[in-house]
């Protein structure tokens, strides 16, 4: 099969698109006829070295996590998916951005879902519903989402809606209509941000949801006014120090089910900025590590 590896870890240079073995599901995994991968900052941070300490791959490796396909191949012990159908989900640590990938949690993608909203599903909805399933109910409750533009904040601001949660999400000017247009009320980051909730949520903000890991939790905590209120997804060390609540992506089928429940629903569609073909990746990459990605980047195989 065609996939893009990088042989050493480094820059976007390291990525080239190769013919490499095909792989096979083990016990519990399927096998997809990849149609799309998703672009997410892991894989860049990966490939770089940058985390090569807590997440180390054996090289040479082939970038992605999160895909969407067609089961051609099932591994023992597999039930509730046949060969044909189109799935979307999530591989290990690296996998995805290949004509063919081994996925270890799936679910159904909703019809209504092209196959770039599919690949840029998997990652983003398991991580969102996770950092907003350790906050608690979400009805009737206000929730501030910052980052809320990105590939997880845009999914986790329509889930928090589609359970009844009032959304402030905070961004940069230029994405505050792409914010009111998921039903958010958009604010900016930064200095004065209590000052300007206090105007759009008179009665307070209930839970916050970092998204963005810009070093603003212990100022999301004050505003909260308490830490237990507060969830991040991506500020591991000051969640410890500070005792927010961390939560991490994983691999859940029930939590991607959900995710295409709330698609078949017409409630949740994951956002693409852009879409790349699998010959320049090292461009989507590039792209990706510049920060400030509305919605998600996708590859199409």
């Amino acid at each position: 099969m065609r996939a893009v590896q990088f042989h050493k870890y480094g820059g976007v240079e390291t990525l080239v698109v190769e013919q490499v073995p095909d792989p096979h599901p083990g016990p519990g995994e399927i096998r997809i006829r990849v149609a799309a991968a998703g672009v997410n900052p892991v894989d860049w941070k990966v490939r770089s070295g940058a985390v090569h300490e807590v997440l180390p791959v054996d090289l040479p490796a082939i970038p992605g996590r999160d895909a969407v396909g067609v089961v051609d191949e099932t591994g023992e012990g597999v039930q509730g998916v046949s060969i044909g159908d189109r799935v979307f989900g999530l591989g290990g640590v690296t996998g995805a951005t290949a004509e063919l990938a081994v996925l270890s949690a799936w679910a159904h993608a909703p019809t209504r879902w092209t196959d770039e909203e599919a690949a840029g599903a998997g990652l983003a909805s398991v991580t969102a519903m996770s950092g907003l399933k350790a906050l608690g109910p979400l009805r009737g409750r206000t929730l501030l989402v910052e980052g809320a533009a990105g590939g997880v904040g845009s999914a986790a601001v329509e889930i928090a809606l589609a359970q009844g949660a009032t959304v402030i999400g905070t961004a940069s000017e230029r994405n505050h209509e792409f914010l009111t247009s998921l039903g958010a009320i958009p604010t900016t980051y930064g200095t004065g941000l209590a000052e300007r909730l206090a105007t759009l949520a008179p009665d307070g903000v209930d839970i916050v949801l970092d998204t963005a890991a810009s070093g603003s939790l212990a100022d999301l905590i004050a505003i909260a006014g308490d830490p237990a209120r507060v969830s991040t997804i991506a500020d591991y060390t000051n969640a410890q120090r500070l005792g927010a609540r961390l939560a991490n992506a994983e691999n859940d089928s029930t939590l991607l089910a959900e995710a295409g429940e709330l698609g078949r629903q017409g409630r949740y569609t994951p956002r693409i900025e852009r879409t790349y073909p699998i010959e320049r990746t090292a461009e989507a990459h590039a792209y990706a590590e510049r920060g400030h990605t509305r919605g998600k980047i996708v590859i199409c195989i």
